[in-house]
């Protein structure tokens, strides 16, 4: 078995999810460790061990580095990403893959010739709930995904925002709800329901006067194989509801997910409070599997830490698709694409109008569509 070395890149709450995440993977260790601010590297590198490193590529090459994780705010993934692909890394982003699409077509552009893979974090995916539904559509058990919804209803209070003086701000976050906490249900909305043809959005900020970001958005979704969605997501209900994706098939048969229930998870400030279970299936046949599903998953939710097991199994598969030289789950194209869909809505609320895809980054212009001139 082929042992991995791997650094992290950014010291924030959810870099320590990763590191313990990968202290439990028999095929990989936490080697070195890279930020900004470099007394964040030393103490982060103190408690797990490793080495503390001042330069990137240094890092890379002087480690022997083979996966770099990056965990530092949406803004600045692209600078870090070029560099450690360029010293020969391959590469694992958290959510989102970038803010801006300029952002993810550099990266995605200097990982393809530096013939390294790149990948983005979304562990939501390998939810065993969310896997029956892509197994059950790619087996025609729904007929063709006709309809699909988001409905995300959490909350984020005033200390949420005042943990790290990134958040809530276009500059260093990126944008709010759209940017940071719904890219996992966009991504399995889309995993689901596949290419977008055109996107109506708005966003707004509505109970959150202290930050400059969208807390709440919603969204009419065309696909290109002829389905409908519609989007809910929002950071402006107390104490923070549910995460429900949903589809329903061309057959009338449906199936559901619930990612997120009691509270929306926060790393490094929160629990996951309730497992991820399927809150629907109505698969002809299959009605009466959906209680003992649910039992199942939730029995193993209550034996595993599920803030750090799914990151284990993202993690996994990245080094899987190394040894079989295959693309990992989630690539950084697919990552793309959802970037291109929260940057839809933007630009959707900004003009008022529909928009059209595929879309290309608007060089010049303020956030990639996030703000008037």
């Amino acid at each position: 078995m082929k042992q991995y070395r791997i650094a992290i890149i950014g010291c924030g709450k959810v870099a320590h999810l990763h590191a313990k995440a990968i202290g439990n993977l028999p095929n990989a260790s936490l080697s070195a460790v890279w930020s900004r601010t470099p007394e964040s590297a030393r103490k982060f590198a103190e408690v797990y061990g490793v080495t503390a490193c001042s330069d990137i590529d240094t890092m890379v090459r002087g480690e022997g580095i083979d996966l770099v994780v990056i965990c530092n705010p949406h803004p600045f993934h692209r600078e870090v990403a070029i560099q450690a692909a360029q010293a020969g890394a391959n590469i694992l982003v958290e959510k989102p893959l970038a803010a801006t699409l300029e952002d993810s077509d550099a990266m995605i552009d200097a990982c393809r010739a530096a013939g390294v893979k790149l990948g983005v974090v979304s562990q939501r995916r390998f939810y065993a709930p969310v896997q029956r539904i892509r197994k059950a559509i790619d087996a025609g058990k729904i007929g063709m995904p006709v309809l699909g919804t988001i409905n995300m209803l959490g909350w984020r209070d005033r200390a949420y925002y005042d943990a790290d003086p990134w958040r809530g701000t276009w500059d260093m976050e990126g944008g709010g709800v759209l940017v940071n906490q719904a890219p996992h249900q966009l991504d399995i909305l889309l995993w689901f329901m596949g290419e977008v043809d055109e996107v109506y959005g708005l966003w707004r900020n509505l109970n959150h006067p202290y930050i400059e970001v969208d807390d709440t958005a919603v969204a009419i979704v065309k696909f290109h194989n002829g389905g409908i969605g519609s989007i809910i997501v929002s950071n402006s209900e107390k104490p923070g509801i549910y995460g429900k994706v949903q589809i329903h098939g061309s057959n009338g048969a449906s199936a559901g997910v619930q990612t997120d229930g009691g509270a929306m998870f926060i790393a490094g400030m929160s629990s996951v409070l309730e497992p991820p279970v399927n809150d629907l299936w109505t698969v002809p046949g299959e009605e009466s599997l959906l209680e003992g599903w649910v039992k199942e998953d939730s029995e193993l939710f209550n034996r595993i830490d599920p803030t750090i097991y799914y990151m284990e199994r993202q993690i996994e598969d990245f080094l899987q698709a190394l040894d079989e030289d295959r693309d990992p789950l989630i690539t950084g194209e697919f990552g793309r694409r959802t970037v291109e869909l929260f940057t839809a809505i933007y630009r959707s609320t900004r003009d008022n109008v529909p928009v059209k895809f595929p879309l290309k980054p608007e060089y010049g212009h303020l956030m990639d569509g996030r703000l008037r001139s």
